[in-house]
């Protein structure tokens, strides 16, 4: 009897545990994402400085959408900017980062050095490795000018610096999907490479037939990965120009009228749910067709 109590005794002691370890990072997830997520919602819809009470806030609709979709000079460039952004995050990095994935799956001799040094960019910060790129891109004593010895201003010139900062975006994303990608093939089962083989198929078409399908799951996580990262990118923009002269992007429109100078928390508020929009947009649309193509597979 005294050790059916105790296990009953034990057993809720371990009911509470989990109730607390699920239920206060639940909490502060809720408190801290999603309760000021619909108050941006909320705010979108009114126009508030910043200052004073709920007295100080007046609702005006859709006025604030309506003044970004047709007052506002710099949100269609931002929005370029930032598709751009995606679309070069997408082709470039993804893709070389599967290559390198590909490459360092086949043990090569001191694979796991080169693991580590392609993945080091990740470790550091956004911030940090703008400072490094601001370095490199530097026109005058810069490293980049100083090896090809070129007088170009990488930062400056508002029909180059963006694509300059891709590249410092891209150097870093590459070293974090090629780790997600070869922890993919590690788990990958050989037979059926082995399989693919014994059928005649040569490398490449095990890639596309064989690997590539099995690694989907892996892709699906890339791909949602990317777009977020591409949609929220602010770091190395606002450490290497503060975001003007052709790098704006709608992250630096939201903290510019939010904290900027003239405080405009409805701008601000509206400019975060449009690319709250987007970003469910692109992910939304993607999950759903690789699920259609999973059910009729």
């Amino acid at each position: 009897m005294r050790n059916r109590n105790r296990a009953t005794a034990l057993a809720g002691g371990d009911r509470l545990v989990v109730a607390l370890m699920l239920g206060i990072p639940t909490l502060l997830h809720v408190a801290l994402v999603w309760l000021p997520a619909l108050a941006s919602v909320g705010l979108s819809f009114t126009e508030w400085d910043g200052i004073g009470g709920l007295a100080d806030i007046h609702w005006v609709g859709v006025q604030n959408y309506v003044d970004i979709f047709t007052h506002y000079p710099r949100f269609w460039p931002a929005l370029q900017h930032n598709l751009v952004w995606l679309l070069f995050l997408i082709v470039l990095p993804t893709g070389f980062g599967l290559l390198l994935a590909v490459l360092l799956d086949r043990r090569l001799r001191f694979g796991a050095l080169y693991q580590s040094v392609l993945y080091l960019p990740m470790v550091l910060s956004l911030a940090l490795v703008g400072f490094i790129w601001q370095l490199v891109y530097q026109p005058d004593q810069g490293l980049l000018n100083n090896l090809a010895g070129l007088h170009v201003n990488w930062l400056g010139d508002p029909d180059i610096n963006l694509y300059a900062v891709l590249v410092a975006a891209g150097w870093r994303h590459a070293g974090y999907v090629m780790l997600l990608f070869l922890a993919g093939l590690k788990a990958m089962d050989p037979a059926l490479k082995e399989a693919a083989a014994l059928d005649g198929a040569n490398s490449w078409q095990t890639f596309w037939r064989v690997t590539l399908p099995v690694l989907r799951p892996i892709t699906i996580i890339v791909l949602v990965v990317t777009v977020i990262e591409a949609l929220r990118a602010y770091d190395i923009v606002y450490i290497l120009n503060k975001g003007r002269n052709g790098l704006e992007l709608l992250s630096i429109l939201i903290t510019d009228n939010i904290i900027g100078e003239a405080s405009r928390i409805g701008w601000g508020s509206a400019l975060a749910v449009v690319l709250l929009a987007i970003s469910l947009g692109f992910i939304i649309t993607y999950l759903v067709q690789v699920f259609r193509r999973e059910e009729r597979s």
